[in-house]
Formats: structure tokens, C-alpha cells, sequence
């Protein structure tokens, strides 16, 4: 019993580095293109809100097919292959995007490239999740230590390019996508345990779930809805400098915002597993919403590189967790198809969130953080209402 105990453990482990490992790689080459995004959609002449639907689009038509990949992997009883397809679509259409020419081809393609992020999250996680049945705070916290690795490493590569190479954003982001298909590698290795095909579709998954389920749902969606594209985070910072200085220091920023992200990310599973889900969950709308007001009134870059910081420790404290939560509270044989959901609804609001954080930059920058400042302080108490606090 106890060899068989170190086997699953073994095999569980082997799985969560394989897989954070691919993370690692194809955020590093997300991560080289997501912080001059915003600075190559300007310089094809988008506007704020273009920019706002551009982030829109990017996270909702992921989400859109999230649900999808999770319900096909579920009803296929395989998750390695929609994972696999996953990546090498976002490496394909990342191709396309460097060639972009106006920003409506870049919309089009930006967009297009997240649909493999929709077809691999669920069963990605899924497989996560089943690699550490009694530890998924621990589990999902490597996978985002590893993930968040990568983008620090794309991000410092990126700035590297550009200051000391000059390399224009064509060429980065044809290297991006080059390190995009590298990320595929570690995936021969992956194994999966075999399951049922389960007999399910979209309204019966959903009917399924329970109701805590549906309802931590629904928050997690309010918040999304504060939570808009990181790209105006991006454009505030630029509002502090001028000439090269306006591109390199934002990217810098963004650094410091995944060095956090990353490494809080693993003591926040962790912390999690120890306290509550509800707890930490809380405690980083809560730093959200502080971080959402500390940009609409910051007026010294000293108080901009707090405030990267503390998006960085929201970001730690929610993102994994929440994935962690959802998996606590889905039926084990449905765990695709209840995060093919949270995914699904979650991303979906990202359009209309960005699409008004950008009609209000449009009027005033302050505006868009001081509405998602509200909102997620909304969520925050919400969540406590409905889910409480749990003291472990």
C-alpha cells in the first residue's frame, strides 16, 4: 500500500512539473508578446476601446471554448490531445499575428490565437487536478509558479530584445512564437489515467453541479466583470514616461507584477490548503480592489511600483485558487466539464469588462479603475455573504 501510495505521488508529480514546464515554456512566449501588445496595437493605430475589445475578445473567445474543451475531454474520456492541439494552435496563429499590418488583422488574429488557451485549460487542469486529488492547492500552486516563471522570464527576454537589440515587435513576436512550439515538447511525456467517457452535455453538466458550485460561479463572474484587460494596467504605467523609456519601463513593470504573481503563488496554495479557500480568495479581492484605486489616484512612480507589486499578490492569491475552489467543489467525475465552466463564464464577461474599462479611459483613465475597484470590492463581500468564512 504504501509503494502504491508513492507511486501515485510520483506519478502525480511527474505530471504537475511536465505540465508546468509546458506552461513555463509557452508563457514565456505569451509573456514576450502580452506586455508590447498594448504599444503594438497603439502603433497600428488602435484606440482605447479598440484596445478594450481587443482584450475583450482575446479572454472571452478562450472562455467561449473552454467550457467546450472541458465537456469533449469528459465525453472523450482523453484530456492529453485537446491539451496538446491546444498549444500548437496558439503557436500556429501567433505566426499570423506578427504580420499583422492594421489593427483589424491584429484583432483578428490576437483573438483567434486564444482559442487554443479555451480548447487546452479545462483538461489541462483537470489532469492537474486528478495528479493531486488530496493536495489540489499544492498542485494548482506549482502549475502557476511554473506558468507565472515562464512569463518573468518572457517579460525580463522581451525587454532584453528591444533595449539591446532593438529587435522591432515583428521580431519578437515571431520569437515568441518559435519558443511557442518548443512548449510542446514535454508533452510526449505526459500521462493521463484512463477514464469513462461520460454521457454528458452542456445543460447536463451544469445540472449537475451543485449549487455552492453555481454559485461561487456567479461571483467569480462579478469579479471578472472588475477584473479588465492588463493591458490598461500597461497604458497607465506609460502615462509616467516619455520617448523609449514610455516602452521599456512598463515592460519592466509588468516584470515585477509576475515576480510577485509567481512567487506568492505556491504560499497562497498552500496557505489554502491550511486556512480556506474562502479566506484567501477574499483577501485577494480585497488587494485587487486596492490595487484598482492606487492606479486611478497614483501620482508618483514610487506608489506605481507598489502597486504592480500588489497586482501581482491579487493575482497570487485568486487565480489558482479559484481553479483550486471550483475543483473542491465539483463532483470528481464532471471536474473537465465544472471548470470548462467556471473558465467559460469567467471569460466572458472579460468582453463587455474591458469594452466599458475602455469607453471610460476614453473619457477619463481614473474612471475605468475606479469602477473596478468597485466592483470587486462588490464581489468581496458577496462572496463572504454566500460562501462565509472557513476556519480550518
Amino acid at each position: 500500500m504504501a509503494k502504491s501510495k508513492r507511486g501515485h505521488l510520483a506519478f502525480g508529480m511527474a505530471n504537475i512539473i511536465l505540465l508546468g514546464v509546458v506552461s513555463f515554456l509557452n508563457d514565456m512566449s505569451s509573456e514576450m508578446i502580452m506586455p508590447i501588445l498594448p504599444m503594438f496595437l497603439t502603433s497600428l493605430g488602435a484606440t482605447g476601446i479598440i484596445i478594450g475589445l481587443i482584450g475583450g475578445l482575446r479572454e472571452s473567445i478562450s472562455s467561449i471554448l473552454k467550457v467546450f474543451g472541458g465537456l469533449w475531454a469528459d465525453r472523450v474520456g482523453k484530456r492529453k490531445p485537446f491539451v496538446t492541439f491546444g498549444y500548437l494552435a496558439s503557436a500556429v496563429f501567433k505566426v499570423f499575428l506578427a504580420f499583422s499590418r492594421t489593427w483589424p488583422f491584429a484583432l483578428v488574429f490576437a483573438s483567434v490565437e486564444r482559442t487554443g488557451k479555451g480548447i487546452r485549460t479545462a483538461p489541462r487542469d483537470a489532469i492537474i487536478a486528478e495528479s493531486m486529488p488530496k493536495r489540489h492547492g499544492w498542485g494548482f500552486g506549482i502549475h502557476r509558479t511554473l506558468d507565472t516563471s515562464g512569463a518573468i522570464l518572457g517579460a525580463v527576454l522581451v525587454f532584453l530584445l528591444f533595449w539591446f537589440w532593438g529587435f522591432s515587435f515583428k521580431t519578437l513576436i515571431l520569437t515568441a512564437a518559435i519558443i511557442s512550439f518548443v512548449s510542446l515538447v514535454p508533452m510526449i511525456w505526459v500521462r493521463e489515467k484512463k477514464k469513462r467517457p461520460e454521457k454528458v452535455t452542456l445543460k447536463v453538466g451544469l445540472k449537475k453541479l451543485p449549487q455552492k458550485a453555481r454559485l461561487f460561479i456567479i461571483i467569480a463572474s462579478l469579479f471578472a466583470l472588475a477584473n479588465f484587460s492588463y493591458m490598461f494596467f500597461i497604458l497607465r504605467a506609460q502615462h509616467f514616461f516619455s520617448e523609449e523609456l514610455a516602452i521599456a519601463v512598463p515592460i519592466l513593470l509588468y516584470v515585477l507584477f509576475n515576480i510577485f504573481y509567481a512567487g506568492f503563488a505556491i504560499p497562497f496554495g498552500n496557505l489554502s490548503d491550511r486556512v480556506g479557500r474562502e479566506n484567501v480568495i477574499v483577501a485577494g479581492y480585497v488587494m485587487f480592489f486596492a490595487t484598482c484605486i492606487g492606479f486611478a489616484f497614483a501620482n508618483s512612480i514610487t506608489l506605481l511600483i507598489f502597486l504592480f507589486i500588489l497586482y501581482g499578490l491579487s493575482f497570487a492569491a485568486i487565480e489558482g485558487n479559484q481553479r483550486a475552489f471550483m475543483s473542491d467543489l465539483a463532483p470528481r467525475h464532471l471536474e473537465a466539464t465544472a471548470l470548462g465552466t467556471f473558465h467559460t463564464s469567467v471569460g466572458i464577461i472579460a468582453l463587455p469588462a474591458s469594452i466599458i474599462a475602455g469607453f471610460l479611459w476614453s473619457i477619463n483613465p481614473q474612471f475605468t479603475f475606479i469602477f473596478g475597484g468597485t466592483v470587486a470590492i462588490i464581489a468581496a463581500v458577496l462572496f463572504y455573504m454566500i460562501h462565509g468564512i472557513n476556519s480550518k
